[in-house]
C-alpha cells in the first residue's frame, strides 16, 4: 500500500506542484491521504485531455464512479490512485457520496456545451474545486464546508480564467453564456483567440466574482481551526494571479512564477489572514 501512496505523492508533486507544496504544512501523518485525494482530482479532472473523445471518457469517469460506490474491488487495487483513495476513504470515513459528485461534475468537461449561467459555474466549483478542499480538511480533522464553498469556488474561477486559452482552442466555454451575452461577446473572436473590450469587460466581471468570493473566505477562514489550513494554502495564490490577468491578454496569460508561488504559500502559511489576501 506504501507504494500506491508514493505513487500519488509523484503525481501530486508533478501536475499539482502548488497542493504538493501545501501538504509539507499538514502533519506528516496526513500527508499520504492529502496525496491520494489530490491525486485522484489530478485523474479524474484531466479525463478530456487523456481521453480526447467523449465516450472514452465516460468510460473512465464511469469506473472512477463504480469504484467509489464498492463495486469493481480487484480492479481498485490494482490501480495505484485507487487502492490509496479507497483507504484514505475508509481510514477518515469521508462520504464517498462528495467524490462521486466530483465525478459526475467533471463529465461536463467531456462536451463542447457551454457553461450557461453563472449559477452554474458556481455550481461546478462547489462540485469539484471546493469539494476537494472540504475533504481534504476532513482529512486534516475539522469540518470546513462554508470555508471550503468560498475558497473553492475562487480558486475554480481563478483556473478557468487562466485556462482560457486552451479551452478555446477547442471550442470549449466555461465562460459562462449569460454574461458573454450580457457583454455582446462573439463566440467566433473567442474561438479564434481574438480579444476585445467587450470580452475584457466579461473577464472583468468574472474576475469580480472569484474576489467577492475571496472576501467571504477571508471572513470564514478566521473561523477555522489552524488544523484545517493546509487545505487552504493554494488559495493564497488567487489574489495575485488575478492581478497578473487583469494586466494581460486573455489568450498569453501571464503565471506566477514558480519561487513566487513557494513565497506566497510559505507566508501564508505563517499568516493564516494571507490565504484570502
Amino acid at each position: 500500500m506504501q507504494d500506491a501512496f508514493s505513487y500519488c505523492a509523484d503525481q501530486v508533486r508533478t501536475a499539482d506542484h502548488d497542493r504538493f507544496l501545501a501538504t509539507l504544512f499538514a502533519p506528516a501523518d496526513r500527508r499520504d491521504a492529502l496525496h491520494a485525494l489530490y491525486a485522484f482530482n489530478i485523474e479524474v479532472a484531466r479525463v478530456r485531455e487523456a481521453a480526447r473523445e467523449p465516450l472514452p471518457g465516460e468510460i473512465r469517469l464511469q469506473w472512477w464512479s463504480e469504484v467509489l460506490g464498492g463495486e469493481r474491488s480487484e480492479e481498485a487495487s490494482a490501480n495505484p490512485v485507487a487502492a490509496a483513495l479507497l483507504s484514505t476513504l475508509e481510514r477518515y470515513r469521508l462520504p464517498a457520496a462528495s467524490l462521486i459528485a466530483l465525478v459526475e461534475a467533471h463529465r461536463f468537461d467531456l462536451y463542447d456545451e457551454p457553461m450557461a449561467a453563472v449559477a452554474d459555474l458556481e455550481a461546478y466549483a462547489a462540485r469539484t474545486s471546493a469539494a476537494v478542499i472540504a475533504l481534504a480538511a476532513r482529512i486534516l480533522g475539522a469540518e470546513a464546508g462554508p470555508a471550503a464553498a468560498a475558497a473553492g469556488t475562487a480558486y475554480a474561477i481563478n483556473a478557468l480564467l487562466h485556462a482560457v486559452p486552451r479551452h478555446a482552442a477547442r471550442h470549449q466555454l466555461y465562460v459562462p453564456i449569460e454574461l458573454l451575452e450580457r457583454h455582446q461577446v462573439h463566440l467566433h473572436d473567442i474561438f479564434a483567440g481574438r480579444s476585445s473590450g467587450e470580452l475584457n469587460a466579461a473577464l472583468a466581471e468574472l474576475r469580480s466574482l472569484a474576489r467577492r468570493h475571496l472576501v467571504t473566505t477571508g471572513e470564514r477562514v478566521k473561523a477555522l481551526p489552524r488544523e484545517a489550513l493546509p487545505a487552504f494554502l493554494p488559495v493564497a495564490l488567487v489574489r495575485p494571479s488575478l492581478a497578473l490577468l487583469e494586466r494581460g491578454d486573455a489568450f498569453a496569460p501571464t503565471e506566477l512564477s514558480p519561487w513566487r508561488r513557494q513565497w506566497l504559500l510559505w507566508r501564508a502559511a505563517r499568516n493564516p489572514a494571507r490565504i484570502a489576501g
